[in-house]
């Protein structure tokens, strides 16, 4: 440590610095109001005498709430609600809807579909080696008791 103070010593000597008037009084102010730190107090634990004060007064609390609840109407009335007048909640729509109008891309592709769907039962026929059962579109399926062959 003999080393380090011998060197620190040196190199401070070394150093040439100007302070101005102000900042140097205003460090000799800073290093004159230093004091001493002052050990906090301890904090203060609340006593018994606070454990017991909360607890009567939630007890007293519950006792409150529950004798508030005992003590309101069994059977309150109910309250007399007339009906609103119809005007007030039937909503007044003018519709003014026209119909989706197939136009004639959409009726090809209905047309394609169609083609489509009787290739691909035609290959599932030849697949299978059975016949499709078609069931019409007003009945379920599976209430036939015999499935009916396609000619």
């Amino acid at each position: 440590m003999d080393k380090l103070a011998q060197r620190l010593r040196e190199d401070a000597s070394r150093i040439d610095a100007q302070l101005s008037p102000q900042l140097e009084e205003r460090l000799r102010a800073s290093l004159e109001n230093i004091t001493q730190e002052q050990p906090m107090a301890a904090p203060v634990r609340p006593g018994r005498s606070f454990w017991w004060a909360s607890s009567l007064t939630g007890v007293a609390a519950t006792l409150l709430l529950i004798a508030v609840v005992n003590l309101s109407p069994q059977n309150p009335e109910p309250a007399v609600t007339e009906p609103p007048p119809p005007q007030q909640f039937v909503a007044q729509f003018d519709w003014r809807l026209q119909p989706a109008v197939l136009t004639q891309t959409l009726e090809q592709e209905l047309v394609a579909i169609q083609s489509d769907l009787k290739k691909v039962r035609q290959v599932v026929r030849d697949d299978i080696g059975q016949v499709v059962v078609d069931v019409p579109a007003g009945q379920a399926a599976g209430t036939d008791t015999e499935p009916r062959q396609n000619p």
